[in-house]
């Protein structure tokens, strides 16, 4: 296991072996910090996982990471927001016990995982991030942008606020005559491959979906960088994870589904989008999207991350951690973070990958 640091390992071993076997054969039950600190003194020793990868997670996984340690004051999970595409290969060269991403592995990518884990790497499903358009207008607080719009604006077809277009989805309002900047992710992203998968099935996107950015703009590392930039610059417009957009106060656009109506970004609109979504079921839980949903009250942009591990991971602290994100806690307060819960059919499915016991 990558990044482990052990004290007494059969001792941890003694410690998480009844935590994930205590509700029965594979069920996991997580010790509260009584029980840690009742645990025999030889058990009680410090051990630490690491992962790397989305950006789009990072809110998430610091939240669970820091409510987990505080349950396990003697483990530690390290995270580093990198983006999916350095995620993943953090994993495949065996520097991390985990890969996070927002789009699942490359048929090349998948096959070294593989080969890594000298067994299957699997996608478990884990937090709903919608995907923001924010715009830096002072003119306009209530901007609605249709997915053709959108394509044009990020293609760098449309390069003013006043076109046409945009003034045909914003009826009435007031659109300054100056040229639009916009901001892209320069890094290898899963929030860009998310992005352009919407615009290429809903705005006819002149490109393939990828987590490298193909059209116009300027780019710029993480969707920390991209907030920023639109902060702090006007006229300006791109696109990020709903918990940064909110967390920096950044407007944001509404956004026209296929049934007609432009509907504001909420992690409620966004998981309505997440009830016709496809589950491809494999080894893993990969999330086919339904871009074009027509339900009246659904965000259409939206993404999934995904934990990728090893189908047979022996390591307990990994599993241990894994189920925690997928418990009634671990899920219940990811709104107030700017993300949406699993939906219960995917919950379930995820948590039967685990192990877990509900």
């Amino acid at each position: 296991m990558a990044n482990l640091r052990r004290a007494a390992w059969p001792g941890l071993l003694a410690v998480l072996v009844l935590a994930a076997f205590a509700a029965g054969l594979g069920g996991i039950v997580l010790l509260t910090p009584d029980e840690v600190e009742q645990a025999p003194e030889s058990t009680r020793v410090s051990a630490s996982i690491s992962g790397s990868g989305s950006t789009a997670q990072k809110g998430a996984m610091d939240a669970w990471r820091a409510e987990f340690h505080r349950i396990h004051p003697e483990l530690r999970v390290d995270y580093r927001a990198n983006g999916s595409g350095a995620g993943i290969r953090d994993f495949i060269a065996g520097n991390t016990d985990f890969a996070s991403s927002d789009v699942p592995m490359q048929p090349r990518e998948q096959a070294l995982a593989d080969r890594r884990c000298g067994d299957k790497a699997v996608h478990l499903p884990m937090v709903v991030g919608p995907v923001a358009v924010t715009y830096n207008l002072p003119s306009v607080p209530d901007l609605k942008l249709s997915p053709a719009t959108l394509t044009g604006i990020f293609s760098g077809r449309i390069t003013r606020w006043d076109a046409r277009e945009i003034a045909a989805d914003n009826a009435g309002a007031r659109l300054p005559r100056t040229a639009i900047r916009v901001f892209h992710r320069s890094d290898d992203s899963g929030t860009t491959h998310n992005f352009t998968a919407y615009l290429r099935t809903a705005g006819r996107w002149p490109h393939p979906p990828s987590r490298t950015w193909t059209g116009a703009g300027q780019g710029v590392a993480g969707s920390s960088g991209i907030t920023r930039l639109v902060q702090h610059t006007e006229d300006s417009i791109g696109y990020v994870e709903y918990g940064f957009a909110s967390n920096a106060r950044l407007r944001m656009a509404k956004v026209r589904n296929a049934s007609g109506r432009f509907v504001a970004l909420s992690p409620q609109t966004a998981s309505k989008a997440l009830e016709d979504a496809r589950v491809v079921v494999g080894d893993g839980l990969v999330v086919e999207f339904d871009y074009l949903t027509r339900r009246r009250n659904a965000y259409p942009i939206v993404l999934l991350t995904y934990e990728i591990v090893c189908l047979g991971e022996p390591d307990p602290l990994v599993r241990t951690f894994l189920s925690y994100t997928v418990s009634d806690a671990g899920q219940s307060y990811l709104s107030l973070h700017g993300y949406g819960p699993l939906p219960q059919n995917l919950l379930v499915q995820v948590r039967a990958r685990l192990g877990v016991s509900t």
